[in-house]
């Protein structure tokens, strides 16, 4: 039989529709794909660790989607029955099944969170790890490559006496871990008595972080919403770019009268915060928060960011914290993997962090884990707590832009990346010939500067879609930047503006 497996893959993830039911979408991941992708990664893995199957040993765990349970049955019984052992972790956070292959207690060679991040309840899909980090998408490629091939799955010698998955207690250890590195930095055993910290896990997989984190260590959590998993995702989408999610942890905040809220995607790869006023801590200010952090034990690093982060964040970062700010492209391993180059460049980079929350520092294996930057939040909140100061102290000196709006214009062609390129050959062009100012350097798209204003113009990389940002420092400002893009957007006839 043949295989199709190539539009499941998303960048660096697998992702797929896992029930049917939303109209119009067929399910494509279930437990035939899940099953042969799962192999495909055991092939990838005796590849590229020179280890038989038998020997191996795979991490699995996933968050709350209804899906979860065929899927994961489906991949330990696919292993399991080559002689692979696998650790079932259970409801897990996506950080967490990377620190299996860290922890002595674990040591696997591999691991697999079944997830669909933010996306909504009837998606699912999976993330890879190895002790080397997340994989890449060449790394999805050879295994779907691989799942797509008897001849490939042939490789995989069957054991006649495979042992069933063992259950593991990996949360239980990373959430000891993260408990230590509190109670090593405050110097307490007890540091955050006294204090009041709403967390919404938005009913995914960070409930873990109030139970076993933050209250054995004296926090009052009476406060947090949504900690019970959930994959109907009943209250609010689990995203911290999501208005409403972020509206409803503000209001906790302040309507109970904490010291500050900590908000967190389904997997707990990403998250934000809300200070005690109930003012939002995200994209340019979950940035600026990191890199504030960061500065103190590495100043004048370089700061790895997103494509759309806006001048003021630049200049918070160059001017206040006296940091290096490198804005690149979008896509949590585009940062990753241009600051671990850097690195390796010998120019210093200590954090790589995209506006949607992905947060990945060098002292944590440039993992985006939104439980740590979290646990670095509590750390610092713990310490200005002390000093008589609030967590909102340290962004004093960020401005943020009057306007901020997004658009995205379909493309109407079949070739939508070339046609997404030629445009954006062409509004350089016309830019250049208005007298707009080009940003350089600039690696993702056009980014136009107005002096009071900016945009961004790109291009996505696996939909028929081109996103413009904008923003502006003046009333109105936004709007007037939108009308020029629109009327030169106007002379494209594979562009739907709207108008």
């Amino acid at each position: 039989m043949d295989y199709d497996f190539t539009k499941l893959q998303n960048g660096s993830d697998i992702r797929g529709i896992a029930l049917a039911g939303v109209e119009g979408e067929n399910p494509n991941l279930g437990p035939v794909e899940a099953a042969r992708i799962a192999e495909g990664f055991l092939v990838w893995l005796t590849h590229r660790t020179g280890k038989p199957c038998d020997t191996l040993k795979i991490a699995m765990g996933s968050d709350p989607r209804l899906s979860r349970p065929i899927l994961a049955e489906n991949i330990a019984r696919a292993v399991t029955a080559h002689g692979t052992e696998v650790l079932n972790a259970g409801i897990a956070s996506t950080p967490a099944m990377f620190m299996s292959t860290v922890f002595p207690e674990t040591a696997c060679d591999g691991a697999v969170m079944i997830t669909a991040s933010h996306l909504p309840f009837n998606r699912n899909g999976f993330k890879f790890f190895t002790r080397d980090g997340g994989l890449d998408k060449k790394d999805i490629r050879e295994i779907i490559e691989y799942a797509q091939s008897d001849s490939k799955l042939d490789e995989l010698p069957f054991s006649a006496d495979f042992a069933p998955e063992k259950k593991s207690d990996l949360m239980k250890l990373y959430s000891a871990h993260l408990r230590n590195l509190i109670i090593s930095a405050t110097g307490d055993e007890r540091p955050l008595e006294g204090m009041k910290i709403c967390v919404d896990a938005g009913n995914g997989s960070g409930g873990f972080y109030a139970e076993d984190v933050l209250k054995p260590l004296g926090a009052d959590i009476s406060a947090s919403q949504f900690l019970q998993p959930d994959g109907t995702f009943p209250n609010h989408a689990p995203n911290p770019e999501n208005r409403e999610a972020m509206r409803s942890i503000s209001e906790k905040v302040v309507s109970s009268g904490c010291d500050f809220g900590i908000i967190f995607d389904t997997d707990v790869d990403r998250s934000a915060a809300v200070d005690r006023y109930g003012r939002e801590i995200s994209r340019n200010g979950i940035v600026a928060m990191a890199a504030s952090l960061v500065c103190e034990e590495h100043p004048g690093t370089t700061i790895v960011t997103d494509s759309i982060t806006s001048d003021q964040l630049t200049e918070y970062l160059e001017e206040t914290l006296g940091m290096k700010h490198l804005r690149f492209k979008r896509g949590y391993k585009n940062v990753i993997n241009k600051a671990i180059e850097l690195n390796e460049n010998g120019e210093e980079c200590w954090l790589a962090i995209e506006t949607s929350g992905h947060a990945a520092l060098k002292e944590n294996y440039f993992l985006d884990d939104g439980a740590y930057l979290a646990t670095k939040i509590v750390i610092k909140a713990a310490k200005l707590r002390k000093e008589g100061k609030t967590l909102d102290s340290l962004l004093e000196n960020l401005k943020e832009p009057l306007e901020a709006s997004e658009v995205r214009f379909p493309i109407t062609v079949p070739d939508f990346s070339q046609y997404a390129d030629m445009v954006l050959e062409n509004f350089k062009n016309w830019a250049n010939r208005e007298g707009i100012t080009v940003v350089t350097p600039n690696y993702e798209g056009v980014r136009l500067s107005f002096g009071s204003g900016w945009c961004l113009l790109r291009k996505s990389l696996h939909d028929p879609i081109m996103p413009l940002n904008v923003e502006s420092d003046i009333a109105g400002g936004t709007d007037d930047i939108l009308n020029r893009v629109y009327s030169f957007l106007s002379d494209f006839d594979g562009i739907d503006t709207g108008r």
